[in-house]
């Protein structure tokens, strides 16, 4: 920025604000429409983001929550490791490790630095989970994985692009490393497209108001929201509050119980968020890594703020961690973390639950909190080989407002499940049922948000699944006298008629004729029961979301 930063009036500040959210959801639509794999281009299982030039967020798409907080200390590394100084205008960099900053091994980010005549003026960023990034299992999520290095490729901040010459040697190592390559280049050609459409659109904005505006109007938006925020912050009672929940397992010691104890000290208009009592890092993949926590402290923070704040870096300054050692949390390498949405959801949800009692206006019961994901692997009746995932949602906490909502996706996750007609096409896989889940929703005055059920039959050749679910031994609790929401629940029902349950972890063998059936949690309740409307009891009734059985009894336990 010059010595004397030019001045910004206001309505020029708004339409560059304006203009930097629709450049980060351009960058989005252009990341999902070019994308190859089902995961993205139906799941919607990809982020983009425009950040300053020394690594601030900038403007994100409306896209996934941990992605676009992961995105932040990728971008960090990123700059420590190639400086800007040193990058040109068709410069391209890449990674993925967990222990240096990303998330997962299937979430590759890609990063471009912005140039405006010489000079950067800014950074594109776009970070998809990638179908398949090999590993021990078809979709990289193996839950009984016991160190990263089963858990597929690992890329440390490297050129994948230098003055316009691709790295093909890094092209060529990943085809030969991974199970869809065609799929897996073709998903990495949208993110340097998402990239490449952020830098194209910001140029053109520092074409007509001048690079020098552009970063004075970045200065004064970061700062803004950050008072906006402290100022949100310091309208909750100072003090400390206390959360804890439960994971069902790791995934490998199946019958012990994962403890997630949240402390969030709100005080100065700032935020803190400890973890002290938490389980100590364990030996399956539901270990997080720090950046994975950050994103659901960040979440939390704008889901507890006025919604009006615009969403930018400024938002997390306010924001502290107190991560103990070798936990959960903040394990050591080379602990294995594939599955740990699973633990930030469960993360975010106690950081919120934690301030419950103090803003009970805001906070609902807790949610289903599980995003179930399936990963399908085997081979088509062709020959060829395939890997396809699925994502079902359970259903949300009550509030003191309404209903939970039904099968939807919560605490720091926004994907989709692939449509029918999309998973059908790319394996031999059946759907036969597809729907609510009755009865799930935790009672109360007002009914947590139901689950789902999904119905699959394998019709041809032996696949391999990817069951990583949740909320099976532990529901979601219900506030202020509502009930607990049902536990998820699943099941395999062979083809010669036998029934085997599935833990909430595991990878199993399906054979033609075999089918799963799988069932998500439901959300907690809010209030007595006795106290719903009978109105809103008939219209569940009419609609199938609570069967006679258990509406009478209910009225029994009434």
């Amino acid at each position: 920025m010059p010595a004397t930063a030019p001045t910004i009036d206001p309505v020029t500040l708004e339409v560059l604000r304006n203009k930097l959210d629709g450049i980060a959801n351009e960058m989005q639509s252009t990341l999902l429409r070019s994308s190859f794999s089902p995961i993205v281009k139906e799941g919607l299982d990809a982020s983009a983001s425009l950040f300053s030039p020394d690594g601030e967020t900038l403007a994100q798409s409306i896209s996934i929550p941990i992605h676009l907080a992961t995105l932040i200390p990728v971008v960090r590394t990123f700059l420590r490791e190639f400086p800007l100084k040193t990058l040109g205008q068709d410069d391209l960099l890449v990674m993925n490790d967990p222990y240096l900053g990303g998330t997962h091994l299937p979430d590759i980010a890609v990063m471009m630095p912005i140039f405006h005549r010489g000079r950067p003026i800014a950074l594109s960023a776009a970070m998809t989970h990638h179908q398949d990034v090999g590993g021990m299992t078809p979709g990289s999520v193996p839950t009984h994985a016991t160190e990263v290095f089963q858990e597929g490729v690992r890329i440390p901040p490297l050129k994948l692009r230098q003055g316009g010459v691709m790295n093909d040697t890094f092209i060529a190592m990943m085809r030969r490393n991974v199970r869809m390559p065609d799929a897996f280049i073709g998903d990495l050609n949208a993110q340097i497209a998402a990239c490449t459409v952020g830098a194209r659109r910001l140029v053109e904005v520092a074409e007509r108001h001048g690079a020098d505006t552009l970063a004075t109007a970045f200065t004064e938006l970061l700062d803004r929201s950050e008072m906006m925020t402290r100022q949100s912050l310091a309208a909750i009672p100072d003090g400390s509050y206390r959360y804890t929940d439960y994971l069902d397992n790791d995934g490998i010691d199946l019958d012990r119980p994962i403890r997630i104890c949240a402390t969030v000290t709100v005080a100065n208009g700032e935020m803190t968020c400890g973890f002290e009592g938490t389980s100590p890092q364990v030996r399956g993949p539901f270990n997080c890594v720090p950046s994975g926590t950050a994103a659901a402290a960040l979440f939390a923070v704008r889901a507890i703020t006025d919604p009006e704040i615009p969403t930018n870096g400024g938002c997390f300054r306010p924001v502290h961690l107190d991560l103990p050692a070798d936990s959960l949390v903040n394990p050591s390498e080379p602990a294995p973390v594939n599955s740990r949405t699973a633990t930030i959801k469960r993360i975010t949800g106690c950081i919120l639950g934690a301030l419950k009692d103090v803003l009970p206006d805001r906070i609902p019961a807790d949610s289903g909190g599980e995003l179930l994901t399936l990963q399908f692997g085997g081979r088509r009746r062709d020959g060829s080989t395939y890997v396809v995932g699925d994502l079902i949602a359970s259903g949300s906490g009550a509030s003191d407002l309404g209903d939970g909502v039904d099968m939807i996706e919560t605490d720091a996750t926004n994907c989709m499940n692939l449509p029918v007609e999309a998973l059908e096409l790319e394996a031999p896989i059946k759907v036969h049922r597809f729907g609510l889940r009755p009865d799930s929703g935790g009672a109360g005055r007002h009914r947590g948000g139901l689950g789902g059920l999904r119905e699959f039959e394998v019709m041809a050749g032996e696949v391999t699944v990817t069951y990583r679910g949740e909320r099976h031994d532990h529901p979601a609790a219900g506030a202020r006298g509502g009930e607990a929401g049902a536990a998820a629940a699943a099941e395999i029902q062979r083809r010669d008629g036998a029934i085997e349950a599935i833990p909430s972890k595991q990878v199993v063998t399906l054979m033609p004729g075999d089918r799963l059936i799988v069932e998500t949690a439901g959300g907690g309740g809010h209030g007595p029961a006795a106290e719903r409307d009978p109105a809103a009891e008939a219209a569940d009734l009419r609609n199938g979301k609570v069967s006679p059985e258990a509406a009478a009894r209910q009225k029994v336990d009434e």
